[in-house]
């Protein structure tokens, strides 16, 4: 019984340490810049009210470029068609709601992301 117990226990933990970052309890992270802008600051993935949102906190600091996009990607990337909504601001900390149609799970980054140059300006990889 105990080797039962240990193999389902270490099975439920590889299978947990394998989901995405953003899975289940949300995550949080800090922005990297990309394209040789600068982004810096944490954001955190939080269930609220049935759905995700995306809160950057108050150290969110970006330099600003045309058309700044929120969305998410993988590995630092970003992932084509989930730039939801234009970023708000270049400082302090705005929240975002995730549509329905994005499921964070998907996704181990938040990315703001340039919409009218198909450009990355930063990142901020989840755990």
């Amino acid at each position: 019984m105990r080797g039962i117990v240990a193999t389902g226990l270490g099975l439920a933990l590889s299978l947990a340490m394998a989901l995405p970052a953003s899975a289940g309890a949300g995550g949080a992270g800090a922005f990297t810049g990309d394209s040789n802008h600068v982004a810096k600051g944490a954001v955190e993935l939080v269930e609220a009210d049935g759905g995700w949102e995306i809160h950057l906190k108050d150290d969110f600091w970006f330099d600003g470029a045309p058309d700044p996009r929120v969305g998410f990607g993988t590995r630092g990337s970003f992932a084509a068609g989930t730039d939801f909504a234009p970023l708000h601001r270049n400082a302090g900390a705005p929240f975002y709601k995730v549509p329905a149609g994005i499921d964070p799970a998907d996704f181990d980054t938040v990315v703001i992301w340039c919409r009218k140059f198909s450009v990355p300006l930063g990142h901020a990889r989840l755990n």
